[in-house]
């Protein structure tokens, strides 16, 4: 059976048309069998961001259509040296886990003060296993690296004797409830029971499934009774996750239990510096500077926003600037958009010493009117709205807004100040 064939209607109508011809319809199939769907591409950048952003989706996807132990792999692009993504090996060979991501490693691991104790605590996790904290509880927002944390962990400690397992807890739910089906449980204990490091994605899952967390908490008291590694993650604290019994929010503040908080600008700017030259790209500080104000609280859409903007600025053949990355980041961050189109109207009126009433009224008294078109000119080329939205915005017609666009840019070519009171103003706003 060609499972990508099958597959990829569904991710189309999931991701939208321009979403999956950017980063799904490159892809290739390298392998396909019954239980595994390997896939490739010449592209560094869509395999990158796929494996970073997307997998999770199309191997739920997958399973939803070929059971719960389908697995999806994306390989490096064809062609290169770099090895191929490694698979946690199952005690038993009867259960499924994921592969650990090979660029997920402490040293591509960016600390700063939202994440120090953190990468601090599953260092020595990884140094000492079993011997430091255990269990390890991470928490924190999605997208802020405790993904990351659980891999760099595994990678460091995946070319020795130890056996190390990775899944997310609907991974582990989804073993569960097929061993049971299939009377697999001897199979399912001697697996996760057998390990050396057990490394949990997403704890919070397992809340409100009792048959769930009562074998877990057997689990568990069997893994540290033996001196062996539990590493979770969580989008909230044990005190704060509804639905999980006592006992086991007990074991798991018997550990450390760290936080990871939303990164501040200077961690963000080298987030994207660390990012940028693991691609072999060196970007300019003003765009640095401007993708890190605009995504402020979470690391994945960090990455995926510079992602994003190289894979466009290559197919563009262009070189990477603010005003590229705001053409490719464009249609990502349109609540952005319109804060800004607002913003510039605010900033506008204020400069000139008039009401925003009176910029998107009827008076066309010169003191009104040339801010007006100001503002229409700053939202045209800094937002790259459309005619008919900014009209919308100032219920104009459309020829009102190319009409004042034009004329701006006509003062601006026969007037030195005034063009560098307009350059100015779109340096103000990044």
């Amino acid at each position: 059976m060609d499972h990508w064939d099958h597959l990829q209607p569904h991710l189309r109508q999931m991701l939208g048309d321009e979403e999956y011809s950017t980063w799904i319809a490159p892809l290739a199939v390298l392998e396909n069998t019954d239980a595994v769907l390997t896939l490739t591409t010449e592209n560094s950048i869509v395999s990158d961001w796929v494996r970073d952003h997307l997998l999770r989706d199309i191997e739920t996807v997958a399973r939803s259509h070929f059971g719960s132990a389908f697995t999806v792999l994306i390989s490096p692009k064809k062609g290169s040296d770099e090895p191929p993504p490694v698979v946690s090996a199952p005690v038993s060979g009867h259960i499924a886990t994921h592969p650990f991501n090979p660029g997920f490693t402490f040293e591509r691991f960016v600390v700063g003060s939202s994440n120090q104790f953190a990468a601090a605590a599953a260092e020595a996790v990884a140094d000492r296993p079993g011997k430091a904290y255990n269990p390890l509880y991470l928490y924190g927002g999605s997208g802020l690296g405790k993904t990351h944390l659980l891999h760099a962990i595994a990678n460091r400690l995946k070319a020795g004797s130890l056996r190390v397992v990775y899944l997310t807890t609907e991974q582990f739910v989804n073993e569960l409830i097929n061993c049971i089906r299939r009377k697999q449980m001897d199979a399912f204990r001697q697996t996760f029971r057998g390990v050396d490091l057990l490394l949990l994605d997403d704890i919070q899952f397992i809340a409100g499934k009792e048959r769930t967390q009562e074998e877990f908490f057997h689990t568990f008291n069997t893994l540290q009774a033996m001196g062996r590694q539990v590493v979770f993650t969580s989008d909230a604290r044990p005190a704060d996750i509804p639905g999980l019994e006592e006992r086991l929010r007990s074991r798991f503040l018997q550990g450390l239990i760290a936080d990871i908080q939303p990164p501040d600008l200077e961690t963000r700017c080298a987030i994207l510096r660390e990012k940028s030259r693991a691609m072999g790209r060196e970007l300019p500080e003003d765009v640095v500077l401007f993708i890190s104000r605009k995504v402020q609280n979470n690391v994945r859409e960090l990455e995926g926003c510079l992602n994003r903007t190289i894979a466009y600025a290559q197919l563009k053949n262009v070189k990477i600037s603010v005003d590229v990355v705001r053409m490719a980041l464009f249609e990502l961050l349109p609540d952005d958009r319109a804060t800004n189109a607002a913003d510039i109207i605010r900033f506008i009126a204020q400069h000139y010493g008039v009401r925003v009433a009176d910029l998107k009224g009827r008076s066309n008294r010169r003191s009104i009117a040339l801010p007006r078109q100001v503002a229409m000119f700053l939202i045209r080329n800094i937002l790259e709205l459309s005619f008919p939205e900014i009209g919308k915005i100032f219920s104009k017609h459309h020829s009102t807004i190319m009409y004042a666009v034009d004329n701006v840019q006509k003062m601006r070519q026969s007037n030195p100040d005034f063009d560098a009171t307009l350059t100015s103003f779109r340096e103000h706003f990044g």
